[in-house]
């Protein structure tokens, strides 16, 4: 796959999530929906989120970082995406239950850097 056909489909994708996203929140009432519709609203607004950090990410690593491959480059902003749209899921999740507090914030984050720590060397171990 070509950078441009890559970036096309990313795009492509994300307006489709993006789309499905703003239907479920216009159509999906919070006060009477059950878990169905809590868990459609959290995994369209993750994969909308994913795919626009991911987008975002890779056009700014493509900027800054003119001396790294390209593959490497979707696959990092691709990876990083994941996690913080994980994180913005998570938050999210725990505002809504009111169990959000700054040491659950700091364990989440503290939590997903040492996640992304072994992802990235397990990744260049393996090359």
């Amino acid at each position: 796959m070509t950078l441009k056909t890559y970036l096309l489909v990313m795009i492509a994708t994300t307006i489709i999530c993006w789309s499905v996203f703003v239907f479920i929140v216009l159509t999906i009432n919070p006060e009477i929906t059950n878990w169905i519709g809590f868990l459609l609203f959290y995994l369209s607004l993750f994969l909308s989120a994913s795919g626009s950090v991911a987008i975002i990410g890779f056009i700014i690593r493509f900027i800054a970082l003119k001396h790294e491959l390209i593959f490497y480059s979707v696959k990092t902003a691709f990876r990083q995406s994941f996690l913080i749209s994980f994180l913005i899921i998570v938050i999210l999740f725990l505002l809504s239950h009111n169990l959000f507090t700054w040491t659950n914030l700091f364990l989440l984050i503290f939590g997903l850097s040492i996640l992304e720590f072994f992802l990235t060397t397990y990744c260049y171990k393996k090359i």
